[in-house]
């Protein structure tokens, strides 16, 4: 049985300590409802040793979202996670902006 791969879109760079806590809070939660969540937030320790420019990670992510099944959206302010939104919008992916929205 394949688990349906989940990439998590949620504000980053205005608080990463805190923004990572909570992706990786949303992330348990699909693990236990059965999916395979992607957090992209993870590369918070490799820029801390190799930094990158933003379209650098943002090109990154956009290459791993077209392979998800699905986007979860946090809540919170970010360009970025919006612009995830559009790109799963545009290639006809579900989009989920809550974990009970969840099927």
């Amino acid at each position: 049985m394949n688990k349906r791969l989940i990439y998590i879109a949620a504000p980053y760079t205005s608080n990463p300590e805190e923004n990572v806590k909570k992706a990786l809070e949303a992330a348990d939660k699909l693990w236990e409802l059965g999916y395979v969540p992607y957090v992209p937030h993870l590369s918070h320790l490799w820029h801390s040793q190799s930094p990158k420019p933003y379209e650098q990670w943002m090109e990154m992510g956009s290459a791993v979202l077209e392979r998800c099944d699905g986007l979860l959206r946090l809540p919170g302010k970010s360009p970025g996670a919006d612009k995830e939104v559009a790109l799963a919008i545009s290639l006809d992916m579900p989009v989920y902006y809550g974990l009970e929205d969840m099927p």
